[in-house]
């Protein structure tokens, strides 16, 4: 009997083997090709008899396909796995050196270039700070940076880097008085197309996705999530904000902008009703503690080491957990999510504070009729958004169902 479970991480509808209905045989091969790829990247490695078993596909189909990604070096064979009747089955892992990609964080008050194998593995990092993103700048930073990121490549390697996906903040613009830059400046970004000029500096396609959303997908496609199939995600970095998977797929809407949970009302300091991005966000904490005289840039130079601690950052910790744990509810009151994730441009040790914070709170909201998610930290960390730009290529090229953008050039 065939079986129709769906395996661990893809969706029923994810796994269904492409059939020919008017399609060229070549559009069926690259869809049932990102499938096995799907699979062998969620289950470690995998035999062709398995695959075929968990889509449906006949073995002789499997087979030609995972000789075709061998042969483009997509795939390895591992150790045969012998004490069967028959012929030793033999596994086929992800080949680290199949593919590369570059991800561009460009954020409020940092951006972040990152090189990543066809595994997830960071090849290469680099990063630059400063008090607010000029369009120029943050150019000329992507593209001396690329080519320092290549110049450690092997020609072949150079040649496998398969997309650039950029994360940023959508209309950046909006974001000049909260962010403390001038009008001027933010303003140049309205009238920039950054994927165009981008692309302009690359023979690869660009990507482009909301930063918080990347984030999103980046805890999808690299992080420990398990068995989840729906849950919302925030990202704490300058600003919050964060994302939404759907039966195990990122749901970015038809504008991009879903899971724009900074936007999200709830209740202020003073229990009037505010957005999410004037309490949660780090943006917060450093007005805070600059209020006190207290410098502050520890935030965006040392994200896995904060420099300081006191009665401010005790503070946000509790106003921010309260908020979040706000927007989980009211997230929870639309869509029956199983967990909230929350990561963030913070230490390990912030995070798991932040998270107790939030299921503090919870205790202390009514949701009588609602089935709360389980708060969990993330598991990716503060290079989130920049693994996550790296993301749009590796799931629009390789990928079935995983994370969605606008596309690539």
């Amino acid at each position: 009997m065939e079986d129709t479970r769906a395996p661990r991480g893809l969706s029923a509808a994810a796994i269904a083997p492409v059939h020919h209905r008017g399609t060229n045989q070549s559009g069926m091969r690259d869809q049932n090709e990102r499938l096995v790829l799907s699979l062998v990247r969620k289950n470690g490695s995998l035999a062709k008899s398995e695959i075929a078993r968990m889509t449906g596909l006949s073995v002789q189909t499997v087979s030609v396909i995972m000789r075709e990604l061998e042969e483009e070096g997509l795939l390895l064979r591992q150790t045969p796995q012998r004490g069967r009747v028959g012929q030793p089955s033999i596994p086929m892992a992800l080949n680290p050196d199949g593919a590369y990609f570059i991800g561009l964080k460009i954020g409020r008050r940092s951006a972040e270039l990152v090189l990543i194998d066809f595994l997830g593995n960071l090849r290469g990092m680099l990063q630059n700070s400063y008090r607010y993103p000029a369009p120029a700048d943050i150019l000329g930073f992507v593209g001396s940076g690329i080519s320092r990121l290549r110049a450690g490549l092997t020609a072949d390697q150079d040649r496998r880097i398969a997309g650039v996906g950029v994360a940023m903040p959508f209309e950046l613009w909006n974001w000049a008085d909260t962010a403390g830059a001038p009008r001027e400046i933010m303003d140049q970004w309205r009238h920039r197309d950054i994927k165009a000029d981008i692309q302009a500096q690359c023979r690869c396609p660009v990507y482009l996705q909301n930063d918080a959303t990347a984030a999103c997908g980046a805890e999808l496609v690299f992080g420990q999530t398990g068995d989840l199939r729906d849950f919302v995600y925030f990202y704490i970095g300058a600003f919050a904000g964060g994302g939404v998977v759907l039966n195990g797929r990122l749901y970015s809407g038809t504008s991009g902008n879903a899971g724009a949970l900074g936007s999200m009302p709830v209740p202020g300091p003073d229990g009037r009703p505010t957005q999410l991005i004037d309490v949660a966000s780090l943006a917060m904490l450093e007005k805070a503690l600059n209020a006190r005289g207290i410098d502050a840039n520890f935030l965006w130079t040392s994200p896995d080491e904060w420099q300081y601690a006191g009665p401010e950052v005790d503070a946000w910790f509790e106003t921010a957990g309260a908020a979040i744990a706000y927007a989980i509810i009211a997230s929870a009151a639309v869509i029956d999510f199983e967990a909230a994730l929350i990561d963030g441009w913070m230490p390990e040790f912030a995070r798991a504070r932040l998270v107790a914070a939030v299921q503090k709170a919870i205790l202390t909201i009514d949701v009588e009729g609602l089935s709360v998610p389980s708060v969990r930290e993330g598991s990716v960390g503060i290079h989130a958004r920049a693994l996550g730009g790296a993301s749009l290529p590796l799931s629009e090229r390789f990928l079935v169902g995983a994370t969605a953008s606008s596309g690539g050039a």
